[in-house]
């Protein structure tokens, strides 16, 4: 079991950040310490990172929500086959959605990379001039 701090820092969020995903039902501690401190798993420290990963992929927190509902169903193992179905279905739909905006990222980082460039060109070219 690992303290809030310590699965900040392996995850890379913020101690509020983590703390308001458990105040919207994203993410509990799987336990408390003698003196009240949240305990981690190493499941739990995976759902974080899970959650920071759709966070840059502009999913909802509905989406988020019902994409770890979906994971937590199908770990369960329970459920009858067409559920199972159904709720791999979703998942697929999630990862194509995953996937298209992955897409709109890389154009997004590509126009960036573009203007920087220019940027450094033309800054480079206006120092030299002046040299």
């Amino acid at each position: 079991m690992h303290q809030i701090g310590e699965v900040a820092e392996t995850v890379g969020l913020s101690l509020r950040t983590i703390r308001h995903y458990e105040e919207i039902g994203l993410v509990r501690p799987s336990g408390r310490s003698a003196g009240g401190f949240r305990l981690y798993t190493d499941d739990d420290i995976e759902r974080l990172r899970l959650v920071k990963h759709m966070k840059p992929l502009d999913f909802s927190l509905d989406e988020m929500r019902d994409l770890l509902e979906a994971q937590d169903r199908l770990a369960a193992g329970t459920g009858d086959p067409e559920d199972t179905a159904r709720t791999c279905e979703r998942l697929a739909a999630y990862a194509a959605a995953a996937e298209q905006r992955c897409q709109v990222l890389r154009a997004q980082l590509r126009a960036a990379e573009s203007m920087a460039g220019l940027l450094r060109r033309e800054a480079s070219r206006r120092h030299g001039a002046r040299l």
